[in-house]
């Protein structure tokens, strides 16, 4: 009777120490950080955000740099010097002279007729529409990003509470098998194998907070501030399914507005623009130009007679230029450019395809999630039950304790499970709405909306 009385406030013990370590849990979660804090943090400090940020901001530049080729130029161009010599004239003694000696010139030059300039400006805005696209697609990485790892460390916290829990339990289960083995109602066999668990469950608690700082750590990465506890989700969130509910709206969604698709597009319509430039190499041009100027000489070095001249000129006129023979380089450039449009059509064909299958593929991650979230919480609520009919049959010297924390221990792992099937379905909602191209900040609120425990 007295070892059964011993078992049972032993078993007690084991429940209290794992209501205080949910507790625990709980109140940490005051200073914790959520995904909002996160991702607003990333925004600011994520180097690979920033290097796209800046890559987005050098490419708009190519549209005022094509503008500038139909634009007119306007050049001040100017000299000044001083001439030492000995002429000889008519084998006359040779005598020093010195002329000194100044111009300026002020030209402007308009282009009227440059095809190809016509065709950069046009190419240029293709381009600027595919880094505009390429940072939407740098934009909804980022979400990812953060989520994933945002994620990836919650699911490591739910791993170190329940190792906590579990080394309780274990190392309560062995002290009940040590106490039995000193009174004679357990064997050495059963008290080496409790020492065993509970050394063993020591040994998954380390490696489950090593793998909690691994993951926090990549959080900093991504942050530039040391994270320590992370808000969690709600016990009674639900993920939602997908709407609209066809996946084929969303497959064919994602091969038209996936920024992936979009920025290879715009890169194709800009090799159009190539390849026509290419050709208009061939092309004649004509300019406008008109010039202002004067110079000015102390005297002339071939004359013998010293004398000053001053002129002032002005000229306006067209200049009509004909390419005649480039040595085969123009040939060779649109060549070149025809290839790459090529190129770029196959690549834009890739990309449809893929974000196609993204989409499907992250479609059916949240249909498969919702069914395994709803199994899992059957299973949370059937190992409850379990853990019940456990304890009650331990008192009434039905049941042994290790079957008692056997179950409680496969509740606590059902729990963790549960809880990493609500993110991996939350996380495949936002792929697919990456793979979309719908992807924003609203949607990292929402989530954030569902956290807090």
């Amino acid at each position: 009777m007295r070892i059964e009385s011993g078992s049972s406030r032993c078993l007690h013990f084991v429940q209290h120490v794992i209501v205080v370590v949910l507790m625990s849990g709980i109140n940490m979660q005051a200073d914790a950080v959520d995904l909002l804090e996160i991702y607003h943090l990333a925004q600011a400090n994520d180097p690979t955000f920033e290097a796209s940020l800046h890559g987005y901001e050098a490419a708009q530049e190519k549209f005022p740099q094509a503008r500038a080729g139909n634009l007119p130029t306007v050049t001040l161009t100017g000299n000044r010097n001083f001439t030492d010599a000995r002429a000889s004239f008519n084998g006359s003694t040779p005598n020093k002279q010195g002329v000194y000696a100044w111009t300026w010139q002020l030209q402007l030059t308009q282009p009227i007729m440059r095809p190809q300039n016509i065709l950069a400006y046009y190419e240029s805005e293709a381009q600027v529409d595919a880094a505009q696209a390429e940072f939407s697609q740098a934009e909804q990485d980022m979400i990812l990003r953060v989520a994933q790892a945002y994620f990836d460390a919650l699911v490591a916290q739910e791993t170190v509470a329940t190792a906590e829990a579990q080394l309780q339990a274990m190392q309560a289960q062995e002290a009940v098998a040590k106490r039995g083995f000193e009174l004679g109602t357990v064997s050495i066999t059963d008290s080496d194998e409790a020492r065993s668990k509970a050394e063993q469950a020591r040994a998954q608690l380390i490696a489950a907070q090593n793998d909690l700082e691994t993951k926090l750590a990549e959080i900093e990465k991504l942050t530039g501030k040391p994270v320590a506890m992370l808000s969690g989700l709600k016990p009674t969130v639900v993920a939602p399914k997908p709407e609209p509910a066809d996946v084929s709206q969303w497959v064919e969604q994602a091969k038209d507005n996936n920024p992936t698709v979009r920025a290879q597009f715009a890169s194709l319509r800009a090799a159009g623009y190539t390849v026509t430039k290419a050709k208009a190499e061939n092309f004649w041009t004509l300019d406008f130009v008109g010039s202002y100027g004067a110079n000015y000489s102390s005297g002339n070095l071939t004359i013998p007679t010293p004398y000053e001249t001053r002129v002032k000129s002005s000229v306006a006129g067209i200049q009509f230029t004909m390419p005649i023979f480039a040595g085969g380089l123009n040939s060779s450039h649109m060549r070149e450019a025809v290839a790459n449009q090529g190129k770029l059509s196959a690549q834009l064909e890739e990309a449809r395809r893929k974000a196609g299958a993204e989409a499907k593929q992250a479609y059916m991650g949240i249909v498969n999630g919702v069914a395994q979230t709803e199994a899992l919480q059957s299973a949370v609520e059937s190992g409850e039950s379990s853990v019940k009919g456990n304890q009650a049959g331990y008192r009434l010297g039905l049941r042994i304790n290790s079957d008692v924390l056997n179950a409680q221990q496969q509740l606590f792992a059902s729990k963790r499970d549960l809880a990493k099937a609500r993110y991996d379905t939350l996380f495949a909602g936002l792929k697919l709405k990456a793979a979309a191209g719908v992807l924003s900040e609203s949607d990292v609120q929402v989530i954030n909306g569902l956290l807090g425990q």
